[in-house]
């Protein structure tokens, strides 16, 4: 009996000593002087920190945040929740009812529209109205950065959504120095654009402090100003769209002329508009919608997520203000989850007025790792070196990390986060948050040797650490 208690003993001083030989301390010599780095890493099993550091600050979450989005949204809407688009009559008029739904199609507007023409209607004599009434306010959160605002992660959150708010485009710069550039837009898209960037040799791009800036103006129209250097494949383009009104009205008139339905009248706002359903289109189920939202961290289908909850939970028109709220007071009812210290500005962690404390996030991880049988949202995290954001992260992607960390990714300027679970070497769960941010390494010189930036270094050092020593 004697010599099983000494085991067993002895079998606790080890695992003790295991524990206590993990250290990021080596990891974090990769960090470049002036970060600032929250750290708090936990066994599930028991509860207890393994390591801890700065995690009472207030940070910037980054896209991390969109966890505490999904938790609300499992917490309060139904699985099977849809965004429903509705076709509506009154009289001679029609009625297009938006919820704000993020992956509401062109083809899904046109099915819509040749429902109407399957029902004998050949001509439209009255008005379109456009009701957006789901949503109030600003379309764009307060701290979302201006120089962004016409990209299409920054696409506006708008109850009259299409296409995801986004076009796509191509910028070339095959052609002699100096000469313009030449930009293009698919005819069908409804939107215009110029460009007066040259193109310039890398050489003159650096000498004359010239970038490639991007302008909106009213009506959807893009400029492109600045210089682009000599590529022999075209530049990839995405443009927000600017007045989402505009953009569905424009897309509406394409569309009716495509379906042969005559119109006389005008596609206006109007959100008092109503009337008896013709026909509607639904999204997919939540449960998909939120793999999406994490596994890509998708901001559109996250910050109309957010909106919803607020027009749902308060029962009036959703903004992000009451979107943001609703968002910590349904955590706080369902999970005791206290997140009044957090500031919350949007609900896919866009902003920059965002903050939260990293043990406030280890909390709602902990909370939807302990949970995972009833909301299911650990598979819909991307996987390193295999899914979503994840899959070509240079830090984690590779063995022995590769399809060892399930997390939310996150970054800002200068903030390079990672919320989620890792299997260690061992088999053992582990939950970490890394909170990095004033992240502003010395820029390189053009023949410096290409070596893998600091953050990923650290990453690799942090993780490969961490998935040895358990």
């Amino acid at each position: 009996m004697k010599k099983k208690v000494g085991l067993f003993l002895a079998a606790l001083v080890l695992s003790h000593s295991v524990f206590a030989e993990f250290s990021p301390d080596v990891a974090m010599t990769s960090l470049p002087s002036g970060h600032d780095l929250a750290l708090i890493i936990t066994d599930p099993a028991t509860g207890n920190a393994i390591f801890s550091q700065r995690a009472e600050q207030l940070q910037a979450p980054a896209s991390t945040q969109k966890l505490l989005t999904a938790l609300a949204a499992r917490l309060y809407l139904d699985q099977n929740f849809r965004f429903t688009t509705r076709l509506e009559q009154n009289k001679e008029h029609y009625i297009i009812r938006f919820s704000g739904d993020p992956t509401l199609s062109r083809g899904d507007l046109a099915a819509m529209l040749h429902a109407l023409k399957q029902k004998g209607v050949h001509r439209i004599k009255g008005n379109i109205y456009l009701n957006g009434s789901q949503f109030t306010g600003y379309e764009q959160a307060s701290g979302w950065p201006w120089d962004s605002l016409g990209v299409c992660y920054s696409a506006p959150a708008s109850s009259i959504t299409l296409e995801h708010n986004c076009v796509q485009a191509a910028l070339y710069s095959d052609r002699p120095l100096g000469q313009p550039t030449r930009l293009h837009i698919p005819a069908h898209q409804p939107v215009s654009a110029t460009s007066f960037a040259k193109v310039v040799s890398k050489a003159q791009q650096k000498s004359t402090f010239c970038s490639l800036e991007l302008q909106t103006q009213p009506g959807n129209h893009y400029q492109l100003n600045g210089c682009l250097p000599q590529r022999d494949k075209p530049l990839p383009l995405n443009f927000a769209v600017v007045d989402t009104e505009a953009y569905v009205r424009d897309v509406l008139l394409q569309e009716l002329d495509r379906r042969g339905i005559a119109f006389d009248g005008e596609i206006l706002r109007d959100d008092t508009q109503t009337g008896q359903q013709i026909t509607s289109h639904s999204s997919a189920p939540l449960p998909a919608l939120l793999k999406i939202m994490l596994e890509d961290s998708d901001n559109l289908i996250a910050d109309n997520l957010a909106k919803t909850l607020g027009q749902r939970f308060y029962d009036q028109p959703g903004s992000f203000h009451n979107g943001t709220e609703a968002i910590k007071q349904i955590i706080a009812e369902h999970t005791g989850i206290d997140l009044s210290r957090a500031v919350l500005a949007d609900g896919s962690g866009l902003s920059r007025d965002n903050r939260i404390m990293a043990s406030d996030m280890m909390k709602v991880m902990t909370y939807i790792y302990q949970h995972n049988d009833s909301l299911n949202l650990l598979a819909d995290l991307p996987v390193s070196g295999e899914s979503g954001t994840l899959r070509y992260r240079q830090s984690i992607r590779h063995e022995p990390l590769k399809s060892r960390l399930a997390a939310k990714s996150g970054s800002l300027y200068g903030t390079f986060n990672l919320a989620g679970v890792m299997t260690a070497k061992s088999g053992k769960p582990l939950l970490f948050v890394q909170f990095v941010t004033n992240y502003l390494p010395p820029e390189k010189t053009e023949d410096a040797p290409a070596v893998m930036p600091e953050i990923f270094r650290f990453e690799r050092q942090l993780y490969t650490d961490l998935y040895e020593s358990f």
